[in-house]
């Protein structure tokens, strides 16, 4: 067995080689993090290996870094491990008890952790393209949460400029108010402004659902309204309303190329009545190959949901408190995804009364449930069957 350590950085990457007795093939090296440097590094592996040999190259899950470099490994045929890199920190403190960390020292480590009887399991092509849904679904969540704010601000700015019409709409945040308040952003304007232009405005965004009645009503509030005449807090609304266009059409593009790969995968639990798209296509981006997990226990435990365990002498109050490792874009899915089955799934509907019953508070309940549901997406994806197919 040959096992190759990769550390990766951004600009170089060090790299060291074991045999399967631990003994050095090539002591640290460094390659730069180029076409030059993989070509290397590929060659340095040919020439310490044999057609018999099994080769395992292990390197840290880091994000971007190392995403070229394992394009470039998984093209050459190589078996590649990606380790977590809270892992590979424990066990490198498990080797000595000198707080040494080099780059040189991590590179060693990921090797010998290669040769030790760690359960790894080695990354698959699968997994490497279910990159491209991963980016899409935490682009659009970055988005989303970018737009949330600036409605936040709309929110804060109506308050001062035009308090009034809250009371007079259904959602400030529509898309016909947001064109009214963009021409016309505060009262002062509002009061202002020709009724028939104020009609138009409404009729045609809100496709008839606010007619000429609204605008006037919208007017005679403006008239009387006790909003504050501030021209810098007019031009941040204008400007806010903007961006949040500009965002919410983003969202819409990022959302036709996630459904897009959605389609040609046509995973079985968008089968589970209540599971959302969105929610989904993260669960399946942040899992990846759900054969690298051997239990749904597993699953919940890369996501952060596991409870935590702490027990000392005679200590028995201890509280288990979540997690909360692994992917924070899993765990939200997961709970997100739970509340709507939760609410149109019987079944679900039925244990989360019942942890409920119990004395759960709802959050508790809802973790519960939570568990449940990965039991179930794990069962569906492995079979590859509908939800109603398993029922």
């Amino acid at each position: 067995m040959v096992c190759v350590g990769i550390d990766v950085a951004k600009d170089k990457h060090d790299c060291c080689i074991l045999d399967s007795e631990g003994t050095t093939l090539v002591d640290c090296f460094t390659i730069p993090n180029n076409m030059d440097g993989f070509k290397s590094l590929l060659q340095t592996i040919q020439d310490c290996s044999q057609k018999s040999d099994k080769i395992k190259v292990g390197l840290e899950a880091t994000g971007h870094y190392s995403y070229n470099i394992l394009g470039f490994l998984l093209d050459n045929d190589l078996p590649v491990y990606v380790m977590n890199p809270l892992h590979t920190n424990l066990y490198r403190k498990s080797l000595s008890l000198r707080k040494t960390k080099t780059d040189r020292v991590d590179a060693k480590t990921i090797a010998t952790m290669l040769l030790s009887d760690v359960d790894l399991k080695s990354y698959t092509d699968t997994a490497y393209h279910n990159e491209e849904l991963k980016s899409l679904t935490r682009y659009r969540f970055d988005k989303v949460q970018e737009r949330a704010k600036l409605k936040q601000s709309v929110s804060r700015l109506v308050t001062i400029l035009f308090p009034e019409l809250e009371q007079l709409v259904s959602s400030i945040h529509g898309t016909s108010i947001y064109a009214l308040l963009r021409e016309y952003p505060g009262a002062k304007q509002i009061s202002e402004a020709h009724l028939t232009r104020l009609a138009n405005i409404l009729v045609k965004t809100s496709r008839g659902h606010y007619r000429k009645d609204k605008a006037t009503h919208i007017r005679d509030a403006a008239r009387t309204s006790i909003g504050s005449v501030m021209p810098a807090k007019s031009l941040e609304l204008k400007h806010t309303i903007k961006l949040i266009q500009e965002l919410t059409s983003e969202i819409n593009e990022i959302e036709d190329a996630i459904r897009k790969i959605m389609d040609e995968l046509k995973p079985p639990i968008l089968s589970i009545p209540g599971m959302g798209f969105h929610s989904a296509a993260m669960i399946l981006a942040e899992v990846g190959d759900f054969s690298n997990f051997n239990s749904p226990d597993k699953v919940l435990a890369y996501a952060g949901c596991s409870p935590s365990t702490y027990q000392s002498g005679k200590l028995t109050n201890c509280y288990a408190h979540m997690e909360k490792r692994g992917s924070r874009y899993l765990r939200y899915a997961l709970y997100t995804a739970t509340k709507y089955v939760c609410y149109w799934n019987p079944v679900f509907t039925e244990y989360l009364t019942k942890k409920q019953a119990e004395g759960k508070h709802y959050n508790v309940a809802l973790s519960h449930a939570t568990k449940k549901l990965v039991r179930l997406i794990y069962a569906l994806q492995k079979s590859g069957k509908a939800y109603l197919a398993v029922t």
